[in-house]
């Protein structure tokens, strides 16, 4: 008869509890102390008679594993491996040689983040090879898996149930812990998108005793998860809208919806990769019903930042100027919808897509052309949908250098380089029309009252052909910026108050004081 082994939390249920023979099962943890206590729990859970191998990792064994008070197997077989991808590369060789695996339990304990250095193609194959093994051998691998980042890992594994039998979460959330379930596949049947919290006790982690243990169905399809300020103001629309101050606490409750409507909330462009981090994380998680809506509060998108978000899985996306009724109209448009867009397992191919240009601020003149020229030259990007270029010569007074130590680009991919007297500026993924309001978060004084005139360039032959002019230009008409903070608050007659920079007024003497004359 094959053995089955129980994982070490108390009260839960059977068909996800159970871990049969001639499986692989993963459980991912936010720290190292819930790894282990995992494991020792489980250890505690097993039979007298079984027999059970425990392999850490970064680690010595009788660090890690405690000696039970209340049961577990009479003998415990203890490895330890290096913190290395070819440690778990020849792990099945090396069990081999030193024990005959068949109906063993095998738990194995990473060390922290070592998955983050390894390629999600390594991490397939290595799971489809061990998973065939656990088969052949008909013994259980348990890989516990501390991560500071286990969404990551959780998106990269939920696509892989055809060798994982099980995935699951383990993390903190305040005083208590949600064990979040993937899937889990046992004799009993197969459970998905399960939430259980569990709770401290006198024999380790427990099923809270008000948890449901029915299966979860979609009866959240008319909630709302919203970030208070999608409702400008307005109290909730009925009992079924739950409002957040931000959009952390938003997305922590949202990983237990299974097909409500998640409303988030942007009003900073610094917002946009965390964002889409947390949209891709519940879309590759809970699934193709859930409704994700991004409200934008103020101009933040750009057209490259709109594809991100909806490449992470976003349902929609309403701009900043659409009104309240509309933003209502458009959340009940999507009611009912599911998401048929594919979304990447690696939010990180994504980023890389959206985001080619790694620069930001100023940049030497070579550098300048350089980056521009590539840019325009990538053949995966939008035609005519790169960016702006534009030149901007100061007024007289202010040299080029001098304005340059106003101009603050926070945008990744926003480049500015200093040349022939003016700055040209290179905004990538900005749109034509949206060209004054990007220099009016560049530049914390009004436009008109640093520079004298302007020239844009905004489909890419233009672009490129300019950058072929200006990259012959001759070094000596380079400029380079100031050494320090500059006097371009003396020149401007500006001052900084902690919050933005401001004009200070001057008088001037309209006619001489013998003549009668008046100081404005």
């Amino acid at each position: 008869m094959n053995p089955i082994f129980p994982i070490g939390i108390h009260s839960l249920w059977d068909e996800l509890n159970h871990m049969p023979s001639g499986s692989l099962w993963w459980v991912n943890t936010d720290q190292d102390v819930d790894a282990y206590r995992l494991a020792n729990q489980t250890l505690a859970a097993q039979q007298a008679d079984a027999r059970v191998a425990v392999i850490t990792m970064g680690a010595p064994p009788r660090t890690v594993i405690q000696e039970s008070t209340v049961g577990g197997p009479d003998n415990i077989r203890l490895f330890s491996a290096r913190s290395s991808p070819d440690s778990l590369h020849f792990l099945t060789r090396d069990v081999m040689s030193s024990i005959d695996p068949y109906h063993y339990l095998i738990i194995i304990i990473n060390s922290v983040n070592y998955w983050q250095n390894i390629s999600s193609s390594l991490i397939h194959n290595w799971i489809k090879k061990t998973s065939s093994w656990a088969k052949e051998n008909n013994c259980a691998v348990l890989m516990i898996n501390p991560d500071n980042n286990s969404d990551k890992q959780s998106s990269l594994l939920v696509s892989e149930h055809r060798s994982l039998d099980g995935l699951a979460t383990l993390r903190r959330q305040g005083e208590m812990h949600l064990l979040d379930i993937a899937y889990w596949c046992n004799e009993k049947g197969v459970s998905a998108q399960r939430q259980i919290m569990l709770e401290t006790t006198a024999v380790g982690w427990s099923v809270t005793a008000a948890e449901d243990h029915a299966p979860q169905p979609r009866s959240d399809e008319k909630q709302v998860l919203s970030h208070i300020a999608v409702l400008e103001g307005a109290p909730p629309l009925s009992e079924n809208w739950h409002l957040y101050d931000n959009n952390e606490t938003l997305f922590n409750d949202a990983r237990t919806a299974q097909a409500a409507t998640v409303i988030f909330s942007l009003a900073q462009n610094n917002q946009i990769e965390g964002l889409a981090r947390h949209i891709h994380t519940l879309r590759r998680q809970r699934g193709t019903a859930l409704k994700i809506i991004v409200r934008e509060n103020q101009a933040s998108l750009r057209a490259t930042d709109e594809r991100l978000l909806l490449g992470c899985g976003a349902t929609m996306i309403i701009p900043w100027n659409a009104p309240l009724s509309r933003c209502l109209t458009l959340i009940e448009s999507v009611q009912g919808q599911m998401f048929s867009r594919h979304v990447p397992e690696d939010i990180t191919l994504l980023l890389d897509a959206m985001q080619p240009l790694k620069l930001r601020g100023y940049q030497p003149w070579p550098t300048f052309c350089q980056a521009v020229g590539a840019l325009m030259t990538n053949p995966l990007l939008p035609l005519d949908g790169k960016g702006v270029m534009v030149a901007l010569r100061p007024v007289p007074g202010i040299r080029a250098e001098q304005a340059l130590t106003l101009c603050r680009p926070v945008r990744m991919g926003d480049i500015v380089t200093v040349g022939d007297g003016r700055l040209v500026l290179f905004l990538s993924f900005c749109r034509i029309n949206d060209l004054d309001t990007a220099l009016n978060h560049i530049f914390p004084l009004p436009i008109g009252d640093i520079f004298s005139n302007r020239k844009v360039w905004f489909e890419d032959s233009q672009i490129a052909a300019e950058i072929v002019q200006i990259r012959d230009m001759n070094p000596e008409k380079w400029g380079n910026p100031l050494k320090g903070p500059g006097d371009i608050s003396a020149v401007v007659n500006a001052q900084h108050d902690s919050h933005a920079w401001r004009r200070v007024p001057q008088p001037i003497t309209l006619l001489d004081a013998s003549d009668g004359g008046t100081s404005v």
